[in-house]
């Protein structure tokens, strides 16, 4: 009977532990940043802007899994952290904006806003 107790209370327990992480990506926030940050960045490069429908959804996951940015020489992850978003804040609205977000709620968003514009996405989207 004990062991029964402990396993219900360890299951509820990670069920709650789950339920607190989870975080509903908005795709409207990435949408912004998105268009406020990484594409402004990609139109002054040689590479120019690179719009979501560019990609299917796989290949989008697949960039935003690997992590690997500029051909690998760099991370995604970087373009999206705080301290990148506070050294372009003056300059760039969107990075000023969404100083305070968590990372890793970001990534979520772009990576919502790819997904629902890829390609095969709800609504292949480019960017303007």
């Amino acid at each position: 009977m004990k062991f029964t107790t402990q396993l219900t209370v360890g299951v509820a327990l990670s069920m709650l532990a789950s339920a607190a992480f989870a975080y509903d990506a908005d795709w409207k926030r990435g949408r912004v940043y998105y268009r406020s940050v990484c594409t402004s960045c990609h139109v002054a490069s040689p590479i120019g802007s690179i719009n979501p429908s560019t990609k299917t959804k796989a290949e989008w996951a697949n960039y935003l899994k690997t992590d690997k940015h500029a051909k690998g020489k760099d991370t995604v992850k970087q373009y999206v952290s705080k301290a990148y978003r506070a050294s372009i804040k003056s300059g760039n609205k969107a990075a000023e904006k969404f100083a305070d977000t968590p990372d890793q709620e970001l990534m979520s968003d772009i990576g919502a806003f790819l997904n629902k514009g890829a390609k095969d996405g709800d609504s292949p989207a480019s960017c303007s």
